[in-house]
């Protein structure tokens, strides 16, 4: 009976340990991948955050009205006409920055017209295909997805650990690996000494 316990608890071979690793390497990997991908698109963008803006797109269109006005001719169907001009039917509020300006605003867009000169711009803002939605990700904008960003993160840890044993022999972790492993640490290394010594 002892050394039927003693066979039932034995440590697996190391060729089950290693089919094993590389199974659950292989299946983490699949099903990260759509996500890893996203994460690595959103961090792209908002790396350049000081160069672009990565959520939104802001267009801007020239607009010449057919008149000068002064600013007591300007009446709500006036500004439904002003309206017309830039294909926006609605309108949520208007206001006079100066006594010869007008400022309509819409959804996600505003128009901003000199009554004097007749000329003006109209701004529309809409989402950016893809990256809003990945940023919103990325950034935890969602209500409850840090806890499922938290498990991605512990998902991720075990899918680098894995990779790590996937390969044995001079191509394993003991040889040419630990190198390339040490190689991988020193940029982030040397951007942190730089940014110590600034």
């Amino acid at each position: 009976m002892q050394a039927r316990t003693r066979t039932l608890l034995r440590w697996p071979d190391r060729d089950v340990l290693v089919r094993l690793n590389i199974a659950t390497h292989r299946d983490i990997g699949y099903v990260c991948a759509s996500l890893i991908l996203a994460y690595c698109l959103s961090g792209i963008a908002l790396n350049h955050i000081s160069d672009w803006n990565p959520d939104f797109v802001i267009s801007k269109q020239a607009v010449t009205l057919t008149q000068a006005y002064a600013k007591n001719e300007i009446t709500r169907e006036t500004i439904a006409d002003f309206g017309k001009l830039v294909e926006e039917e609605a309108y949520k509020v208007y206001d006079f920055p100066t006594p010869d300006q007008v400022k309509i605003y819409y959804d996600n867009a505003s128009l901003h017209l000199n009554l004097a000169t007749g000329h003006g711009t109209y701004e529309k803002v809409s989402r950016r295909p893809v990256l809003y939605q990945v940023n919103a990700l990325h950034l935890n904008r969602l209500k409850g997805w840090k806890w499922a960003s938290d498990v991605f993160a512990l998902v991720l840890i075990i899918l680098s650990l894995t990779g790590l044993l996937v390969l044995r022999g001079k191509y394993g972790l003991a040889r040419r690996g630990k190198w390339l492993v040490i190689a991988g640490m020193l940029p982030p290394l040397l951007a942190l000494i730089l940014f110590e010594l600034k």
